[in-house]
């Protein structure tokens, strides 16, 4: 979240859900690491190619993108949280375009575009032979078969939408640091366990009015297997960043963003006053022994020679 901070702009932020259709959340579980990858992809490709159509904003953008794949009942039901900065750089890099207060892509446009990307994308998973099915689902390994099971999706709405905008850069940290690093549920949602049944609180989406509230009790071994359904690959990254947020150009686009804008990082703009309390610099990783911040004690240029520092010595007693 500190590296997140540093990374704020003084713009508005947007939030926008993508979703897949329910029928595809058990090739998903499947097939997790390529279709998971491909939810990634495709939804971070529809926003940076609607932003970049000069109709639309005409503006490179980027964003941070989250990976949830659970329901409020711990249904497996896959879907990106997307947070976004409402506004790019123009496609020569030499100045910052804005989107409209409140107003980012609409959600349509973002939705047709996300439909058509999504199922190519499947289609070429499937000609690779990177999808397994089983069960019911055995036959859709033949290719004809498969097309002929994807054809009405390529008609039917897909769910995006885009929710208010955030308050703020800090509301933004404040969510990210709420919902990145979730589990399918939490111990608060928790009312009861015991060798036999497990209770939790949910929320039924389906009534438009009204407490959403509910209690569900499920037998214990059907709520560890819900709960497990969520386990992501060994390895696999569910927080990701596109566009001018890529990890390997992202600092040098914050900083021209900056230039642009006119603002100062964070720590600059606090130190900038005259009786500014000097804080020594950390490194963002930690110490691989104790866990503690790793403080720089000198910076030197190359060729200059540095100097001797002996480790401090402890006080007698």
């Amino acid at each position: 979240m500190e590296a997140r901070a540093q990374d704020l702009l003084p713009v508005e932020y947007f939030h926008a859900v993508f979703t897949l259709p329910a029928e595809f959340a058990q090739i998903a579980f499947w097939n997790k690491k390529a279709v998971y990858s491909l939810l990634f992809k495709a939804s971070a490709e529809t926003v940076m190619t609607i932003a970049a159509d000069p109709k639309r904003m005409g503006a490179r953008v980027g964003m941070t993108s989250v990976l949830h794949t659970w329901g409020s009942a711990l249904t497996h039901h896959p879907h990106i949280h997307m947070i976004v900065p409402g506004g790019g750089l123009s496609p020569d890099g030499a100045g910052w375009v804005a989107c409209r207060p409140g107003f980012f892509l609409h959600v349509r446009v973002l939705s047709r575009l996300f439909r058509r990307l999504f199922l190519e994308g499947l289609m070429d998973l499937h000609r690779a032979g990177e999808l397994a099915f089983f069960g019911d689902l055995a036959g859709l390994a033949d290719t004809r078969a498969f097309t002929a099971w994807l054809a009405p999706f390529r008609k039917s709405e897909w769910v995006v939408y885009a929710k208010p905008p955030f308050g703020g850069p800090e509301a933004v940290l404040a969510y990210l640091s709420r919902y990145t690093h979730r589990v399918a549920i939490s111990n608060a949602r928790l009312v009861s366990a015991d060798a036999q049944t497990v209770a939790f609180r949910w929320k039924d989406y389906r009534i438009k009015s009204g407490d959403r509230q509910k209690v569900m009790r499920l037998a214990t071994p059907e709520f560890i297997r819900r709960f497990l359904i969520h386990v992501l690959p060994d390895g696999f990254h569910r927080i990701r960043h596109y566009g001018l947020l890529a990890s390997a150009t992202r600092k040098a686009n914050i900083t021209k963003i900056r230039a642009l804008l006119c603002v100062q990082r964070p720590e600059q703009a606090a130190a900038s006053g005259p009786n500014a309390e000097i804080t020594p610099l950390t490194l963002r990783e930690p110490c691989p022994c104790c866990g503690g911040p790793m403080r720089i004690i000198e910076i030197f240029r190359r060729g200059q020679i540095p100097m001797s520092r002996a480790p401090p010595r402890e006080q007698a007693a």
